[in-house]
């Protein structure tokens, strides 16, 4: 699920980088100029470029609705690939091979498969790419003489692949062709539906007659219809793919259903004239039939409990702007009942609708009244208080049981006073920017605003499919009504929110923070677009190249300027398994986007160069490449001041060192313990900035005192993480003493000489505890194999760790490569395991450089 959703996230960002493109073509679209013309909202397009949600809602201090909310534009965005289907792949491990594989989950155009044959066992699962995998229907391979073939890790577990493969097909659904080749491949559902499609639709009155509608266009699953036989647009139609009244091509046939022109719309021609042209666009829509994935998400109608005679209230139709009392005025079968609005006048006209069980906007007797919502009285209704007992008893009926209702309390997690986009129900063709006023129930009451004409609060159920989150015009390309302002909105004005490309410069000093091997793979630059949008790319790409992208999340946070105008951005990161949200603030002025660039760099202690709106060739300006992290961390750090010096630089042989205080020394890791001695070790390479994963301290005696620890320098390890040949030879002062020996290390041992805390005299090396500490090996750990590796852990101290080893297959040459931070991440060990275990893989290091190294 967190893929799923990491996935939506970055779609949606993308989405959003792409809006000022989007904006010019739809601007240009024929359609929307024919749209302009007949709906009247002609300066509402140029109002849509003018108009910004984000800082809309930031100036009013309010939000939007939660996308999740939007049941239908959730639907809209899945895979038109489903879990379960069954399709052929290519064997890598076999040229020329295919087996068959089931799709476990979906996560856009990528499909998470397991091979059939593995059952339950997920360790075989892979992730390939709709587009460039090699993935084809099932049969294609006996259609081709090409060879099935099941992989070599699951070859013995059947004696007969063909009855296991009739077995595991039988009842299955294959993926379909047209989705794994064509110019369909890899589409999700809402794209298989093109302009020219035909498909039929129910009629609005008669629920048992369909007539065939053509795709005029497909706005994010919303669909401008024309009938067939009828091209006039002052008749198209507007309706969401996932409406209950959208059938495929045929599909009234099947089931033995009419095909009838609209009952409205059927006296406008003749029956010979109609019947033509549905014979005609049949044959021009078969050839290329529409795919029966778009109807995969359709919900299935359950059966009503209705009666004829029974009394509910219901929203108006068509002006829903009101709730009444109604009646069940007539029962089609099992699925459909028709509602007429009550009207109690000589000349009224029957506002009748078509319902089913789950129609929305129906609503159990008392409704209203439960819910502190004013019900409208029927026409020519007499008293001045309408209350529905003495309804129910003048009109002689009874009322629907709440049982054949919805539940009629889900909210779906809208709020009063957010925000979201919704349709004009006057006018289907327009968007208008809403707030919610009011929730109760499933019910909303909506507030168009920007309209030349202001309508009354309308009411809509949580489950319509003619309200949209916020940004979903813009991201589909389609004009919004938005609201007018009297501030004229100038280029100039446009222009300040928008900046140029950021140039990522990856031969610039990429700091402790950052991973050298993943800036390289980031793209050269990123945008021109929006300021906050293109930062907030940036931002996510450096928080993905981190070591630990949580800790550079943190450091984004305090990345901050009263001077700045900005705008809170929300960026995630994942580290471990787990996943981090928090809000960053991001500049919103172009003239603000270097100086931001620059802090956030050196708030990571990288180059200031690194990312910017200026490109850096082979010399930058500020020389990074000629500093080593630790100098360099010297002058960009955030943890020492400029010109203050090292705390434990080294001395000169003979020379006394300058600090007799007690200062704490840093724990080592890696380097072979003493009996009743300090140790002196060197530091951790891998990731740099863990301050408090690899700058623990260790207690000694309590008599003895501690020396600092040597400031971090590449010079100090291997870039590999390991250790060093030689050491370095130094003094250390005691209280108390004025003259010592240096520390020295023999030549042939791999274990270190130490220092005995004495208050007048320096130790010899132990030659004894060097033996001691020394690992002889029988064998070249390169040629150990799993078992050997595991008989070594267990002969340790770590013998409860072994079964890790055998666990994850780690050979000889797999244990050399072994540190700490890969230790503590690939075998979630806490610290003080993890070292205690790399203090034994160590001792492997040390006497096999000793023995097979040279």
């Amino acid at each position: 699920m967190q893929e799923l959703e990491d996935h939506q996230y970055c779609r949606h960002h993308k989405q959003c980088l792409k809006l000022s493109s989007l904006r010019e073509r739809g601007e240009n679209h024929p359609f929307v100029s024919d749209l302009k013309k007949s709906t009247g909202f002609c300066s509402s397009f140029q109002s849509e470029m003018d108009f910004n949600w984000d800082e809309y809602l930031e100036e009013l201090g309010a939000t939007a609705a939660p996308h999740t909310s939007f049941k239908h534009v959730e639907l809209s965005l899945q895979s038109s690939f489903q879990p379960g289907m069954k399709l052929e792949v290519a064997n890598k491990t076999c040229p020329d091979t295919y087996w068959v594989a089931t799709i476990i989950t979906t996560c856009g155009q990528l499909l998470l498969l397991r091979f059939c044959g593995y059952g339950d066992d997920r360790k075989a699962d892979f992730w390939c790419d709709v587009m460039t995998a090699e993935l084809h229907p099932v049969g294609w391979c006996t259609q081709n003489n090409k060879r099935l073939q099941p992989p070599e890790a699951i070859k013995e577990k059947h004696s007969d692949w063909t009855e296991f493969l009739i077995k595991e097909l039988t009842g299955s659904r294959t993926a379909p062709t047209n989705l794994l080749e064509g110019p369909l491949r890899g589409k999700n559902t809402v794209d298989l539906i093109v302009s020219g499609c035909v498909l039929e639709i129910r009629d609005a009155c008669e629920p048992c007659v369909y007539w065939a509608a053509r795709v005029q266009r497909n706005v994010g699953g919303r669909l401008c219809l024309s009938y067939i036989g009828l091209d006039d647009p002052a008749h198209f139609i507007w309706i969401f793919y996932l409406d209950t009244r959208l059938r495929p091509l045929g599909w009234a046939k099947e089931n033995q259903f009419p095909m009838e022109p609209p009952t409205e719309l059927r006296d406008m021609k003749s029956s010979e004239e109609w019947t033509e042209a549905l014979e005609k666009a049949t044959a021009e829509a078969l050839k290329k039939p529409l795919p029966l994935e778009v109807f995969k998400d359709h919900a299935d109608l359950r059966k009503h409990s209705f009666r004829t005679g029974m009394k509910l209230e219901m929203v108006t139709p068509r002006e829903p702007f009101h709730i009444c009392p109604a009646s069940v005025t007539k029962v089609y079968n099992e699925y459909y009942f028709q509602v007429t609005v009550d009207d109690m006048t000589a000349e009224a006209t029957p506002r009748s609708v078509v319902c089913h069980a789950d129609s929305p906007a129906i609503l159990p007797v008392q409704w209203c009244l439960k819910n502190g919502v004013g019900l409208e009285k029927p026409r020519g209704f007499q008293s001045q208080d309408f209350d529905w007992a003495d309804y129910l008893k003048y009109s002689g009926t009874e009322a629907a049981p709440e049982a054949c209702f919805l539940n009629a309390s889900v909210s779906r997690g809208f709020c009063k006073d957010t925000w979201l986009e919704a349709v004009n129900p006057l006018q289907p063709a327009e968007f208008c920017v809403a707030r919610i006023t009011q929730v109760k129930g499933q019910l909303l009451w909506l507030r168009f605003e920007g309209l030349s004409k202001p309508l009354a609060d309308c009411i809509v159920d949580v489950e319509s499919m003619d309200i949209f989150p916020v940004g979903w015009c813009e991201a589909n390309s389609y004009p919004l009504t938005a609201i007018r302002k009297a501030v004229c909105q100038s280029q100039k004005k446009i222009a300040v929110y928008c900046c140029s490309q950021i140039f990522i410069n990856h031969r610039c000093f990429s700091g402790p923070y950052l991973n050298k091997g993943r800036i390289a793979e980031l793209p050269q630059t990123v945008g021109p677009g929006k300021c906050t949008l293109v930062l907030k790319e940036v931002l996510t790409m450096l928080i993905n190249s981190a070591y630990k992208p949580a800790r550079v999340l943190r450091e984004l946070q305090l990345v901050e300027d009263p001077k700045w105008n900005c705008l809170e951005e929300t960026l995630k990161a994942k580290y471990k398994g787990k996943s981090y949200r928090s809000s960053v603030r991001i500049v919103r002025l172009a003239e603000q986007v270097s100086d931001f660039c620059r802090t956030v760099c050196v708030r990571l202690q990288c180059c200031p160069n690194l990312f910017g709106p200026t490109l850096v060739s082979d010399n930058c300006p500020e020389n990074c490449s000629i500093y080593t992290k630790t100098k360099y961390t010297y002058y960009y750090g955030k943890r020492r001041k400029v010109g203050r010096p090292s705390l434990a630089e080294s001395t000169q042989d003979g020379d006394t060192a300058k600090s007799s205080r007690r200062r704490k020394k840093r724990k080592t890791i890696f380097v072979q313990k003493k009996r009743r001695s300090s140790v002196v070790g060197y530091n951790n390479t891998e990731s740099p900035q863990d301050d408090d994963d690899d700058s623990v301290s260790e207690e000694g005696s309590s008599s003895e005192p501690h020396e600092e620890a040597p400031p971090r320098s590449y010079m100090d390890v291997s870039r590999r993480g390991r250790p060093r040949r030689s050491i370095t030879q130094r003094r250390v002062t005691h209280p108390g003493t004025t003259d010592q020996s240096p520390l020295r290390r023999t030549t042939r041992s791999h274990s270190y000489t130490h220092n005995q805390p004495s208050g007048h005299a320096c130790t010899k090396p132990d030659h004894t505890e060097e033996e001691e500490a020394r690992l002889v090996l029988e064998r070249n750990p390169l040629e150990w194999s799993v078992s050997d590796v595991v008989d070594f852990i267990m002969s340790t101290d770590c013998a409860s760790l072994a079964k890790i080893f055998q666990e994850q297959d780690i050979d000889g040459q797999a244990l050399l490569l072994l540190t700490l931070p890969t230790v503590q991440e690939c075998m979630d060990l806490k610290l003080g395991p993890a070292i205690k275990l790399c203090h034994q893989i160590e001792r492997v290091k040390v006497a096999f450089y000793s023995q097979y190294a040279n």
